[in-house]
């Protein structure tokens, strides 16, 4: 527990610099994450994120974070598709609930149940690539949790807290684990890749359908991204 507070007071202190970006880490254009959109929740959340979560004013839509910071997407080549689709193809779909909101010092989420599934994604991909451990390996392990709020204060966070009560649950099937990249501005879809049967039934880590998904690595690798943030 006082490892997660401490991360979190850590955030929370960089999320509050102009200067930093990812929910307040310093984030470089071509960075990656791994991190499972939650469209379930999005529509309960997303007006409260837009106001409070550094992450969402950047292109960040509600998630919960697998791992980040990630390959840089230049090093993403066939071998570490093939490699991901693998392994995610290894973990079954999964269903979560969110029932009740949870804090960090600074930070009000919403939080996943059963949390486990998420984990072993997690400690999976960190085994993969033990050079990239989940927030650089600033910290131990953070619980599962889908941020709404980093900004505001304690006052605010209790207020949005009685406002989601109402609300609660929220369920969301897990079917995919979706990469994304730091384009300088914002974070955008690049590949998804199904979980479990999923997998077998669509493919594997290919270039994501959706809108904005860049289709080479954005130029100027080493340069510093605007603000915005995946991982939290």
């Amino acid at each position: 527990m006082a490892q997660q507070e401490a991360a979190a007071t850590a955030e929370q202190d960089r999320a509050q610099d102009p200067a930093q970006d990812g929910g307040g880490w310093p984030v470089a254009v071509g960075t990656t994450a791994l991190s499972v959109p939650v469209p379930e929740a999005d529509a309960l959340v997303a007006h409260w994120r837009a106001r409070y979560d550094t992450a969402a004013r950047h292109g960040g839509t509600a998630h919960l974070t697998v791992l980040f910071p990630f390959l840089h997407r230049s090093g993403v080549g066939p071998a570490e598709r093939a490699a991901l689709a693998g392994l995610f193809a290894g973990h079954p779909p999964f269903t979560v609930e969110f029932a009740r909101c949870g804090r960090f010092p600074g930070v009000l989420h919403l939080v996943p149940e059963p949390a486990a599934p998420l984990r072993a994604l997690t400690r999976a991909v960190a085994a993969r690539w033990p050079e990239h451990p989940p927030y650089g390996g600033l910290f131990g392990e953070l619980d599962p949790h889908l941020t709404v709020a980093n900004t505001g204060g304690a006052a605010v966070h209790r207020a949005i807290e009685a406002r989601l009560a109402g609300h609660l649950p929220v369920r969301a099937r897990i079917r995919a684990v979706d990469l994304v990249v730091h384009d300088g501005r914002r974070w955008v879809p690049w590949l998804s890749f199904p979980l479990g049967a999923e997998a077998a039934a669509g493919g594997t880590g290919a270039d994501d359908g959706r809108p904005g998904g860049p289709a080479a690595p954005p130029p100027g690798g080493a340069a510093r991204g605007a603000a915005g943030a995946q991982g939290r």
